[in-house]
């Protein structure tokens, strides 16, 4: 099976259709599939459904899309930092699911598994928790609590970022990155994934793959990247 391409509209050839649900992986600008962001914005594909820690910012990460309206719905933990995310849904052009972001990461790793939904105290008596079914569990002391349930997330498309792979597609994730990519990659039917270096097959160590190449469909190889920043806060130099 062929699993490097030459490039990300390559990558996703085949893949791509109006009112698709996709998980998209990375924390804030950290981590982001933005060589798979960009070929899908390009490719001008409607009705979109992102599954995201967030949005990204105004015109970079998933809030390229939303200036091209090509997103109708987010299912995101955190919406900061971009102002057209924030016009669009007070408009009501934009369909928001807040979720809680341990919520969202296990209804991913959920949908990955196979499980079709779990109980959760969290989003318990608040916004969160309406219209979801509610019951009662003991808790350790064998007093009942009361869970919501939440339903895990069965993408048709998964696009994340790695750091390093092997020609095979066993995938590491460098730190912060790894806490949405990982999840992402597993709840959808088909994961394309963009990386920062690839190496020959035996070169990683086995107990450092974060993701097994059985989850990794399609690769390309995205670098050079630039490191982008949501804030650059600065201090002043002290005087000598």
């Amino acid at each position: 099976m062929k699993k490097i391409y030459d490039s990300a509209a390559e990558a996703l050839d085949g893949l791509l259709r109006d009112d698709m649900l996709i998980a998209a992986g990375g924390f804030g600008l950290c981590g982001i599939p933005e060589r798979l962001l960009d070929a899908i914005k390009d490719s001008g594909v409607q009705n979109l459904t992102f599954a995201s820690n967030n949005a990204g910012i105004d015109n970079e990460g998933i809030g390229k899309l939303l200036r091209t309206k090509q997103v109708k719905k987010m299912i995101s933990s955190y919406v900061g930092e971009n102002k057209e995310f924030e016009r669009q849904f007070l408009a009501k052009e934009l369909e928001v699911e807040f979720c809680p972001q341990g919520t969202l990461a296990e209804r991913m790793r959920a949908g990955g598994a196979g499980i079709p939904g779990f109980y959760t105290k969290t989003g318990v008596g608040t916004v969160v928790a309406e219209g979801k079914e509610h019951k009662d569990f003991p808790n350790r002391d064998g007093v009942n609590e009361t869970y919501i349930l939440e339903r895990g997330i069965f993408a048709d498309l998964s696009i994340v970022k790695g750091w390093k792979a092997d020609e095979a597609g066993n995938l590491m994730f460098r730190k912060t990155a790894r806490n949405f990519n990982l999840p992402a990659a597993t709840c959808g039917k088909v994961c394309v994934a963009e990386v920062e270096e690839i190496v020959p097959v035996g070169s990683l160590d086995p107990d450092c793959i974060h993701l097994p190449a059985v989850f990794v469909n399609r690769m390309i190889l995205g670098a050079p990247y630039d490191k982008k920043i949501e804030f650059v806060t600065t201090r002043e130099r002290e005087v000598a």
